[in-house]
């Protein structure tokens, strides 16, 4: 059935209340959810508060304190919003997330003003991902508000640990069996629909020797040198890893980086211990245990050239690719579609070389897509980076598209 003539209505009404869309994502960025420390059940409460004034009652799902600080945060409480209509249609979850990192410094606006400049709204979590709450609520907001006979219902979920991988977000949503929806549409930016990405494998590698003084050195066992080996031989892995290939478009081939290294007591001191943690990211055509695997049995051989070295390995996290997914198709070929419409140019489908909760989702079976409000890449937007921005005209188009989205797929 065609619902051109509903698109209009929709359109109009986020029009009118777009102001309130803004206002409402300026509530949001005013509460900081930094992670670490991840003290984020406030900000939960906030939004639900925000959510109750549309009408719109937040299940408050509140994470066992000793799971959370055992994760390393401090407090989670995930959301989730259920609108039902008539039966005999999908069930649609639009997952965003709430926490960040946190602001740094070379900030010129104040990272939780929510500040309106030039077209602008300035803070953290503006772009990635707050800006989808905001789009995914007055696209509801705007398609309850249409009047029109809908098929199926709309799941919001809130969640608050992305940062940290998503177990307790998404994936404890799903574990606890509260959720299981048919699409899932995830927080993203606006030129594009991602339709996979890549998995990561994150490792701590501390590398043992035995301290000495740095007068008589032989009489120790030099950490330090043992990581280096362990570092060229994973440096040197990492150029070969230019010739694995993806057949995803937007992602290339795997890499490694070795993002922290600390040791050592002090100069005149032969190191004893030096620890490095690094990141490995899998291009969805790798088997994530044969890589680790591999990245293991490499730490392995460079480590045994060092005599006496001894080597633990541990690792930190490891956040499996999303990969391409036929059953999307409707989902995806929506957003594409009402994308150009609204945009005025095509929106192609990607992958991407990030990694997101929406894996959680494919790994339950649940075909999804990402999409939302922001540029065309995670540099314009500054995401992570000081003085993070959205264009509020992508939040509003966005909006459009994602209304537009939910009204063919609930027909």
């Amino acid at each position: 059935m065609n619902h051109a003539t509903d698109y209009p209505k929709l359109d109009a009404w986020i029009d009118a209340h777009f102001d309130d869309e803004v206002r409402f994502l300026q509530a949001l960025v005013q509460v900081p959810t930094d992670t670490p420390p991840g003290n984020n059940a406030p900000h939960a409460e906030r939004t639900a508060e925000l959510l109750q004034g549309f009408g719109y009652t937040a299940e408050k799902h509140a994470v066992p304190a000793q799971e959370v600080q055992d994760y390393g945060l401090q407090s989670i409480t995930n959301l989730i919003v259920r609108r039902r209509f008539a039966d005999g249609g999908p069930t649609i979850a639009l997952n965003a997330h709430g926490d960040v990192v946190p602001p740094g410094e070379g900030w010129t606006h104040d990272p939780y003003g929510g500040e309106v400049v030039d077209g602008k709204l300035y803070a953290r979590a503006a772009a990635v991902s707050k800006s989808d709450f905001a789009s995914y609520t007055f696209a509801l907001r705007a398609l309850e508000a249409l009047g029109a006979p809908l098929r199926g219902a709309v799941e919001l979920h809130f969640t608050y640990d992305e940062e940290f991988g998503g177990e307790l977000g998404p994936g404890w949503l799903l574990k606890k069996g509260l959720t299981r929806p048919d699409f899932l549409l995830a927080a993203g930016f606006s030129y594009q629909v991602i339709t996979a990405h890549n998995g990561c494998l994150q490792m701590e590698v501390t590398v043992h020797g035995k301290m000495a003084h740095a007068a008589i050195p032989d009489t120790g066992i030099d950490a330090l040198q043992g990581a280096v080996a362990i570092l060229n031989a994973l440096y040197e892995q990492n150029a070969r890893y230019r010739s694995v290939l993806s057949k995803v478009p937007g992602i290339q081939h795997p890499y490694l980086n070795v993002g922290r290294i600390e040791g050592g007591t002090n100069t005149n001191v032969v190191p004893g211990k030096v620890v490095l943690k690094l990141d490995r990211r899998m291009i969805p055509e790798e088997n994530p245990e044969v890589v680790e695997a591999d990245v293991r049995r490499v730490i392995a051989e460079a480590a045994a050239t060092v005599p006496g070295i001894r080597v633990e390995i541990r690792r930190l996290l490891r956040a499996d690719s999303w990969k391409p997914d036929h059953r999307s198709a409707p989902l995806v070929q929506a957003l594409q579609r009402h994308g150009e419409a609204v945009f005025g140019e095509p929106i192609p489908t990607s992958g991407t070389p990030l990694y997101t909760d929406v894996r959680l989702y494919g790994a339950a079976g649940v075909p999804a897509a990402i999409y939302g409000a922001g540029p065309r890449t995670v540099l314009e937007s500054n995401a992570k980076r000081a003085d993070e921005h959205l264009v509020l005209e992508d939040l509003r188009r966005a909006t459009k598209v994602v209304a537009r989205t939910l009204r063919d797929l609930l027909r």
